[in-house]
Order: structure tokens, then C-alpha cells, then sequence
């Protein structure tokens, strides 16, 4: 039988996803609400595969991802997102992460993708696939937003979304001056002036919907 642990701040969507994954015989054998819990469960829990959310307060999914391959090279980790694959699919990949699924896909999805990464395979999805051939054939001319750490990639993008410093800080729970430290990095390595052009930028590349 397949181990289960979902890792989301939304107590909610962890029901849902407990729901689905037990009517197919999966079993769910611990749940946690950000990264600190995940990785406290899998110390005390034997599990097979992790199902978490690329955005948690605190480290965001793809921190945790990596300390959880680090640490646990055995469990396969699926990433599930509100974000479209050509936002974060390839940095998780990178990172580890042995699938992406949007968090809009149906439950026979979700089912096959934690069956499909438990037998130690990667689950990836035709716009995953096509988003790696794309990164892959860019080489060494890769645009500006890939030389981003993943905490800047994340300010960026919610920043091009609309969202004020104060607010990207509460909902990651970090500081504003914290916040504002990515903010300017991220505007030198990219070479920008303002939040208008960064904007102008994540829509050009569709990295914002």
C-alpha cells in the first residue's frame, strides 16, 4: 500500500486530497500545514510519497522540497499548485520534485500521479513536458527570470499579480523589509527599473496570468 503524507496550509484542500487518495486505497499517514510540520512528520512517519503545495507561509514548497530530497532521497515528492506549469514546473523538477499537478486537475489525475511517482517514475504531464523541451533548448540564453533564487521568482510573481509588499509578506510570513530585499535583488538581476516594468515583463513571458 501506497504512504501518503499532503503537505497544505489549507486545512480544507488536505481534506479533499485525504478523501481521494483513501477511496483508492491510498494511504494517508500524516498531514501538515507548512514546511516546519512536514518535515516533523516524516521524521516520526514511514512514507512513500509526499503530495505539497508549492506556496506555504513560511518556506515555500520548493525549500521544502529540497530539504526533503536531501534528507529523504527515497520519498517522492509531487508538487500541486494553483500556478500553471510554465510558472514553477521546471524549477520544481530541478529541484527534485518527481511531478507537478495543478491544483484544478481531476481526482483520477491526482490518483494516477502519486501511483505513477510511488513506483519510483516521474509523472509529467504534456505541458510539462513541453515546458522542459522549451527550457532545455534555450541552453545558455535562458531569460532573466531563471537566474532568480526561488524566493525571488515567488516575490516576482506575486508582485506582477498585484499584490503590495505588506501583503506577499503576511501571506509567506515574512517581514515587509524582508520582502523588500527580494524585491530589490530581483529588479538588479533582471535589470529593472520599477514594480510597472516588472509587470510589463511577467506578462510578456507568461509567468502571470
Amino acid at each position: 500500500m501506497i504512504r501518503l503524507v499532503l503537505a497544505d496550509d489549507h486545512a480544507i484542500v488536505r481534506s479533499g486530497l485525504r478523501q481521494i487518495a483513501q477511496a483508492e486505497g491510498i494511504a494517508v499517514v500524516g498531514e501538515a500545514g507548512d514546511c516546519g510540520e512536514l518535515l516533523d512528520v516524516l521524521r516520526k512517519t514511514e512514507a512513500d510519497v509526499v503530495l505539497m503545495d508549492i506556496s506555504m507561509p513560511g518556506k515555500n514548497g520548493l525549500e521544502g522540497l529540497k530539504q526533503v530530497r536531501e534528507r529523504w532521497p527515497r520519498i517522492a515528492v509531487l508538487m500541486l499548485s494553483m500556478y500553471p506549469e510554465d510558472q514553477y514546473a521546471v524549477r520544481s523538477v530541478k529541484a527534485g520534485a518527481a511531478g507537478y499537478l495543478h491544483k484544478n486537475s481531476p481526482p483520477e489525475t491526482v490518483v494516477a500521479a502519486i501511483r505513477t511517482v510511488a513506483r519510483g517514475k516521474k509523472y509529467i504531464t504534456p505541458e510539462l513536458a513541453e515546458q522542459l523541451a522549451s527550457h532545455l533548448s534555450q541552453g545558455d540564453e535562458r531569460p532573466p527570470h531563471e537566474l532568480l533564487s526561488d524566493r525571488e521568482y515567488q516575490t516576482m510573481v506575486m508582485i506582477a499579480s498585484g499584490r503590495t509588499l505588506t501583503q506577499i509578506a503576511e501571506e509567506i510570513s515574512l517581514s515587509p523589509k524582508t520582502v523588500s530585499v527580494y524585491r530589490a535583488r530581483l529588479l538588479e538581476k533582471m535589470k529593472l527599473k520599477n514594480n510597472a516594468e516588472l509587470t510589463h515583463y511577467a506578462l510578456k513571458h507568461r509567468l502571470v496570468e
